[in-house]
């Protein structure tokens, strides 16, 4: 025990990061100890448990199921803003989506995806670059679907309700067709909350859909996985992308593996479905 809390040993460390592996594909080195301790002080404060002996038996034990959850929300960084990294939203609204509004408009079903959403502000980026660009959009097949494996994140980013400062990034233009004030901020609209859909979802686990996506923007979450877990995810999501469609992913991020054949390079960390068959993985 030291000031801060308990301490976390070799062997609580060990499991718990295995597990987090195994739910997650997220991997926590040995650098990351003193941030998951840090992270989960908190949570064993909120359950007045004494200790990380306490924590490790609640995860074996019948509430572990439930506590894997809450420790995935607790490890995961949610670092987001609107508009970050301008460049994507920039290439979506000039080149990627009117050739797709257009068809859309002659009845073709319309599929943007925000993989990592957080706390939604890349998704309802996403939502008003459409919107800008297709503005009856709400009266078109057109959906918007935004996931996060942190359930606390998703909850949030439903609610579409953002702060003075987190709304700083988008223009004031917009600002004003796109969201309302209210007194915490600001509220998305309904228009844009209608072409909208939240879930809790897990990209290193199963799917539970079966079309494909036009667009789909993963940023900043591949970098959490060793490569065999990265390599896996650009698999899947070259066999959830329509041919033509995009994938934008983060600033340090680069897609590499089998799934490399299965993707043009369009632009930086813009990458565009080919129609190379998508590899099978034993």
């Amino acid at each position: 025990m030291t000031s801060a809390g308990p301490l976390l040993s070799d062997v609580q460390f060990r499991k718990i990061a295995g597990l987090v592996y195994e739910d997650s594909g997220i991997i926590l080195t040995e650098a990351k100890r003193s941030l998951l301790m840090a992270r989960l002080n908190r949570r064993l404060r909120a359950l007045s448990l004494p200790d990380y002996g306490a924590y490790c038996q609640r995860l074996d034990g019948t509430e572990g199921p439930a506590e894997r959850r809450h420790l995935l929300s607790a490890i995961t960084t949610n670092v987001t803003a609107f508009f970050r990294e301008n460049h994507h939203f920039q290439s979506l609204a000039r080149d990627i989506l009117p050739p797709m509004v257009e068809q859309a408009r002659r009845g073709r079903k319309l599929r943007l995806w925000s993989a990592a959403c957080s706390s939604g502000e890349e998704a309802y980026s996403i939502a008003v670059t459409l919107l800008d660009v297709f503005t009856d959009a709400a009266s078109h097949d057109a959906l918007i679907l935004a996931t996060d494996i942190d359930p606390e994140m998703v909850d949030r980013a439903e609610r579409g309700l953002f702060s003075e400062e987190a709304m700083k990034p988008v223009d004031p233009a917009q600002v004003k067709r796109h969201f309302q004030p209210v007194p915490a901020g600001y509220e998305a609209n309904a228009d844009m909350r209608g072409m909208m859909r939240f879930a809790e979802l897990n990209l290193h686990g199963d799917w539970p859909f079966s079309g494909r996506f036009d667009v789909i923007f993963c940023r900043n979450a591949a970098i959490y996985f060793d490569s065999p877990a990265r390599r896996r995810l650009w698999l899947r999501f070259a066999a959830a992308l329509e041919p033509g469609g995009s994938l934008y992913i983060g600033h340090s991020e680069r897609l590499d593996g089998p799934a490399s054949a299965c993707f043009d390079v369009v632009g930086t960390t813009h990458y565009r479905r080919n129609l190379h068959p998508v590899p099978t993985t034993s």
